[in-house]
């Protein structure tokens, strides 16, 4: 049985409605081979899908948002954030990571998305993106 990993939203967080990737590897060390990364996806098509594929085989899905950015400089300004973030002092309050955030759970199989459900989230995403 395989392990899914996503971030733990509170129900009116506005990252559930940007796209989702889906990145499937190898749950143990016994497999050698380079992940797949699968999407976009709506959040709930990402996580079905994700539980879908995991739920009988010894994979690992971590179910993440996208942070679209429409241009090399606003990628750029991400890159900044995040290496600020990374060379800032120590915060002798700050409890360091928080494993509260993220949500692992064993996955049993469920209803999959269909083919037509995916697509039309697409179109969903895709409308979001160029609006």
């Amino acid at each position: 049985m395989g392990s899914l990993v996503t971030l733990d939203l509170p129900p009116d967080s506005p990252v559930a409605d940007l796209p989702w990737v889906i990145t499937i590897g190898s749950l143990g060390d016994e497999e050698d081979w380079e992940p797949v990364v699968c999407g976009p996806y709506e959040r709930a098509h990402a996580l079905a899908l994700a539980q879908a594929v995991v739920a009988d085989e010894d994979l690992l899905a971590v179910v993440e948002p996208l942070l679209p950015r429409p241009d090399a400089d606003a990628i750029r300004d991400e890159i900044e954030l995040a290496r600020a973030a990374a060379e800032a002092p120590a915060d002798p309050d700050d409890p360091g990571f928080d494993e509260e955030a993220y949500e692992t759970r064993r996955v049993r199989p469920g209803r999959a998305p269909t083919e037509a459900e995916v697509r039309e989230g697409w179109a969903r995403i895709a409308a979001r993106l160029s609006g």
